[in-house]
């Protein structure tokens, strides 16, 4: 017989009892970004999911919550739930149960996590199209060795997890499908890189203290939207674009909306190369050299962001000598506290030219600290988040 106590956690985690090995209970987790005397507004994206009690039962109604140029993003939302119960890691022959043996499926998967656990990958995680990622209900860590690549696929959602301490991986064979192993060169130590990929969402993330960057969005992957997410203690927080001269990337899009850019951060937030980002409604903290920058005549609008600066009162950084004037970065409804400023340049629109479902209402800059409150992955319960 089955207990009852064992069949209202299995429906918590949103699953079958058949479908399940053992389910250790729910602990939540302290909340990442300070927010004790913050009031809290839920943004457009959690408001679409979290406002519903049976959050758990119907996880894959997610899916449907992306705003900006990640809003195709399904992820897993049309297959069936695969459970993760063992956080032991093995790149070539990964065993069924593990996180690696559910992401490199053809199929799509919604993959959740039987309980709270470290992932310490022996080598980079490939990413196949088609797959979410879900923490929600379970304190996941990946960190402490290399971690995420999502390269050449489509359709992947990263949700409620913690991604840090990565280091770079090792040259040598890891699996990226059931039927395909090839060599690899070894990851760089990014948290999550995003490699010629499309329709991307990372929301309700946290990021520290990774040896490389902690998302990069290069080689003309685009359709991205990275929402919700705590960042802190790293230096190179967010790339966009691979170098000047990779002209690939001027079909980049990325929306970076409602993140917490918090304490322990110097620079990157985003850097963008030759393609476009809207970067609105963010929270940044007392960075310590500047927020936003960029190279090779990027566009970027700057949107209903709060500003507070500390050592570094400037925004904007552009990584060149000369013609900067005529690159198109524009600031509006932005809030700026502690002298912070934006430099604009350039001429024409600056328009992120969403079509009706991508768009969202930016709220003024003011309103940001109440906006992102909850970023970071998020304490849940199983009739409320």
């Amino acid at each position: 017989m089955v207990s009852l106590a064992l069949v209202l956690a299995l429906l918590f985690l949103g699953v079958s009892t058949l479908q399940a090995e053992y389910y250790a209970p729910y602990t939540p987790k302290k909340s990442y970004a300070p927010t004790s005397t913050t009031k809290k507004t839920m943004n457009v994206i959690d408001s679409c999911w979290r406002a519903k009690s049976n959050w758990a039962k119907n996880r894959q109604a997610l899916a449907d919550c992306a705003v900006g140029y990640g809003k195709a993003a399904i992820g897993g939302k049309n297959g069936a739930i695969y459970v993760v119960t063992n956080p032991s890691d093995d790149p070539v022959n990964p065993k069924p149960g593990t996180l690696r043996y559910g992401v490199i499926q053809t199929k799509p998967l919604w993959i959740i996590f039987s309980k709270d656990m470290v992932i310490t990958l022996k080598n980079e995680l490939m990413m196949n199209s088609y797959k979410t990622i879900d923490g929600r209900g379970a304190k996941v860590e990946i960190a402490y060795g290399p971690c995420i690549t999502i390269q050449r696929v489509s359709h992947v959602i990263i949700h409620g997890i913690s991604i840090h301490d990565c280091k770079p991986g090792k040259k040598g064979i890891v699996r990226d499908s059931p039927v395909h192993a090839g060599h690899r060169n070894g990851a760089d130590g990014d948290g999550i890189d995003i490699f010629a990929s499309s329709n991307i969402w990372i929301d309700h993330c946290y990021l520290a203290r990774c040896t490389d960057g902690l998302i990069d969005v290069i080689h003309a992957s685009t359709g991205v939207t990275i929402s919700n997410n705590y960042f802190t203690q790293h230096d190179k927080v967010m790339l966009f674009g691979h170098n000047d001269n990779n002209k690939e990337d001027t079909v980049m899009k990325v929306t970076v909306a409602f993140n917490y850019f918090g304490p322990g951060l110097i620079e990157r937030m985003p850097r963008v190369r030759l393609g476009y980002a809207h970067v609105a409604n963010n929270r940044y903290e007392k960075w310590l050299m500047y927020a936003i920058g960029g190279s090779a005549n990027p566009t970027i609008f700057s949107e209903g962001n709060y500003f507070l600066a500390a050592k570094s009162t400037e925004v904007t950084k552009r990584e060149a000598k000369s013609g900067w004037k005529n690159w198109k970065w524009r600031s509006s409804k932005d809030k700026f506290l502690n002298g912070a400023y934006f430099v604009p340049s350039g001429y024409g629109t600056t328009n992120p030219y969403y079509t009706k479902a991508q768009s969202f209402s930016v709220a003024d800059g003011s309103l940001v600290p109440s906006l992102t409150a909850d970023a970071g992955p998020l304490r849940c319960t199983a009739y409320k988040c």
